[in-house]
């Protein structure tokens, strides 16, 4: 992954970007929006794994996530999995792999609270952008957020949407 000298570090860009993502998500249970976000989740989840091969904490919560949406598990496991891929984000110093941990972390707090889900895209964006190159951040940030939106269940394929909202600048 390319250096980057000034990466974004907080949220904003991310919540900038997924600022419409209540009225897309609005006609979906709590199941769907988790299976949803699990999906946005392990999309980035490379941007973590390569910098921590071995720490599973993030593919289990994501795991967590879906057997939660499935109905396999109750709450408690998904919660205790998303605390623990937190700790992961906690234990990284690299940008992209922060954000990709909290995107699993969010994912799998969906089982706790349905607004987890917006989380999740949303670390899931400033993940994109900050494992790409400074030039390239707000293209990786669109990219992911048309990838989020093509990907929700059942979308009418017909409805426009809008890959150009602003993105926060660092």
């Amino acid at each position: 992954m390319p250096s980057n000298p000034r990466p974004l570090r907080k949220l904003k860009a991310g919540l900038d970007a997924t600022a419409d993502y209540d009225l897309w998500l609005a006609p979906f249970d709590k199941k769907s929006q988790a299976s949803w976000a699990a999906d946005c989740a392990e999309h980035v989840l490379i941007h973590f794994e390569s910098i921590h091969p071995d720490d599973e904490r993030p593919r289990k919560a994501i795991e967590a996530a879906r057997r939660w949406a499935r109905g396999e598990t109750n709450m408690m496991p998904a919660r205790a999995a998303a605390v623990a891929t937190h700790a992961a984000a906690r234990d990284s110093d690299h940008p992209a792999a922060i954000a990709a941990a909290r995107a699993a972390g969010h994912a799998a707090a969906t089982a706790h609270s349905i607004r987890h889900a917006r989380g999740t895209a949303a670390y899931a964006i400033v993940s994109a952008m900050n494992a790409a190159r400074a030039e390239d951040r707000d293209a990786a940030g669109k990219a992911e957020r048309e990838w989020q939106l093509d990907h929700l269940p059942l979308r009418d394929r017909s409805a426009p949407i809008s890959p150009e909202l602003p993105l926060a600048k660092p």
